[in-house]
């Protein structure tokens, strides 16, 4: 018996992954169910989503001065790429349209500018108005898949260091390090996102 795009959809949102993947905030699987999103987006805002919580929890261990919204990054996360619903040429090829759409499209489902704006800043890390949030989720965006981007880099090593007085170096070693780390895993979140197709 074929899967259902609905199936497909429960699967991308509940099946556990390889290595596990932890759920999105229920508020984000209900709103991919009610969009009736495409399975392989929803299976990227998992794999996205999981190494947010990774990257966030290290930098509020590492730097518990440093006021960090973990959930506003954990949401920004889970969905940074929603705007691909209305875009889903972009789930298999370039393309920006999805960024103000999917800020949008939050925004009309009654979620705050302060959530709905990662949607539109997760490829904007070189705006000086980014926050520390900004980044974790553009980080996150790129690490999933042992993307390493060395301008994002750089801004989130001159947000911890300012933030520690430290020196850059120490700061870009000790990220380095996760995200090596975080990249090494890479091939099985890949693997998860392609077991799921982009249209159906």
């Amino acid at each position: 018996m074929t899967a259902t795009p609905a199936d497909l959809l429960t699967r991308a949102l509940d099946a556990p992954g390889e290595p596990p993947l932890r759920p999105l905030p229920p508020v984000v699987a209900e709103l991919l169910r009610s969009l009736s999103a495409p399975p392989r987006l929803a299976a990227h805002l998992r794999a996205v989503h999981d190494v947010a919580v990774d990257l966030v929890d290290w930098v509020r261990d590492r730097y518990p001065d440093l006021a960090v919204d973990r959930d506003a990054v954990l949401f920004g996360a889970a969905t940074h790429d929603v705007g691909k619903v209305r875009h889903p040429e972009e789930l298999a090829g370039p393309g920006s349209a999805h960024e103000a759409a999917g800020r949008d499209l939050l925004l009309s489902r009654g979620f705050r500018p302060a959530l709905a704006r990662f949607a539109a800043t997760h490829a904007d890390w070189d705006n000086p108005a980014v926050t520390i949030e900004d980044l974790l989720v553009s980080t996150a965006d790129k690490v999933w898949k042992d993307k390493r981007v060395a301008g994002l880099e750089d801004r989130v090593v001159r947000a911890l260091a300012d933030a520690t007085r430290r020196e850059p170096w120490e700061e870009y070693l000790a990220l380095d390090d996760l995200l090596t780390r975080i990249g090494a895993a890479a091939a099985p979140r890949l693997a998860f996102q392609a077991a799921f197709p982009v249209h159906i």
